[in-house]
């Protein structure tokens, strides 16, 4: 019984570590890190700011899986919100960027005259996986 629970603990562990890898790649992918350092001209401080997203990373993880009381002062709150939305809006500025590869790849692919049926399937796919994400919650 116990050796299960341990194959399942490794087997989680393991899990998270490459999704957390995955992810920590494609915010190194997207130059999301690189961007700041540049924007902000601290290039020789990119070791800190590597450093600030893998504790935040570390941090997060922490927080969603043990859900710790902090009696945390409410002055914090829109600090908090405030950071968050940054984050967020950095990873738009990224994602957004690199939209840009949908219109070299469909003109290095030559199905320009598809671009229609392949927007329309692409937004099929995300509004039926939307879909079954919400009826599987019910």
């Amino acid at each position: 019984m116990w050796a299960k629970q341990i194959l399942l603990g490794v087997l989680g562990l393991s899990s998270g570590i490459v999704i957390a890898g995955g992810l920590f790649a494609l915010i190194v992918e997207l130059g999301v890190i690189a961007d700041f350092a540049d924007r902000t001209h601290t290039a020789d401080r990119i070791l800190l700011y590597e450093d600030c997203a893998a504790l935040g990373g570390i941090a997060g993880n922490i927080l969603s899986v043990f859900h710790p009381q902090a009696g945390l002062p409410a002055f914090l709150l829109p600090v908090f919100g405030l950071l968050a939305g940054m984050f967020v809006g950095c990873w738009a500025m990224a994602l957004a960027e690199v939209l840009n590869v949908f219109p070299i790849f469909i003109r290095r692919l030559k199905i320009v005259r598809y671009t229609a049926a392949f927007i329309i399937s692409m937004a099929l796919g995300r509004g039926f996986g939307a879909g079954l994400y919400l009826f599987q919650r019910w």
